[in-house]
């Protein structure tokens, strides 16, 4: 019996120790480090305009109207709470597809494949800049701008591979959104 008691104390002991170890001294240490070197994402990169927020760089957004670029479709409704695919069966992605097109009045395969398909997370801030200058004659008759001028917009916001040769050529869509409303706001000033 008392070898028992000896085996649950020790037990015991070592679930103590590793519950000060891993439930607090090792969250707290990681939220020393993350406030101290990268303090803007851990607070969720936010995006402020004004004093307001109006976004984060990390998550994409649903946009309304022809006077904005559009991101990628979002299979998780864009909630930061709900990220992921659509794990659709190839069939089932192939209708989904088509069915987006439908909707946005685009023919599959005219268009970059950013504009039809939702990133892994659902949540992809940036789209490709194909997929950008595909957007610019909309956004420009919608804004009554220059499509030049507007094409100039998303080349300036066009960001290269991450050090040169990780990743593709990406726009982000809410700093080119809000570019644009400064300049419509700069021309109507």
């Amino acid at each position: 019996m008392t070898n028992v008691i000896k085996q649950s104390v020790a037990g015991l002991r070592a679930l103590l120790v590793l519950t000060v170890l891993l439930g607090l001294l090792y969250p707290a240490a990681v939220w020393v480090v993350g406030q101290t070197v990268a303090r803007d994402q851990a607070a969720g990169s936010l995006v402020s305009v004004d004093g307001s927020v109006v976004g984060s760089s990390l998550l994409g957004q649903q946009w309304s109207g022809d006077q904005w670029f559009q991101g990628r479709p979002s299979a998780s409704g864009y909630s930061g709470e709900t990220s992921g695919g659509s794990n659709l069966a190839g069939s089932a992605l192939g209708d989904e597809v088509a069915r987006r097109a439908d909707a946005a009045g685009l023919t599959v395969g005219a268009v970059p494949a950013d504009a039809l398909t939702a990133s892994a997370s659902g949540l992809d801030p940036h789209i490709s800049p194909a997929y950008a200058v595909a957007q610019v004659e909309r956004v420009a008759a919608a804004r009554g701008l220059d499509a030049t001028r507007v094409r100039q917009l998303v080349g300036a916001h066009t960001e290269d591979r991450i050090a040169g040769f990780l990743g593709e050529p990406h726009v982000d869509v809410l700093e080119l959104n809000l570019a644009l409303a400064r300049l419509t706001a700069i021309g109507r000033g």
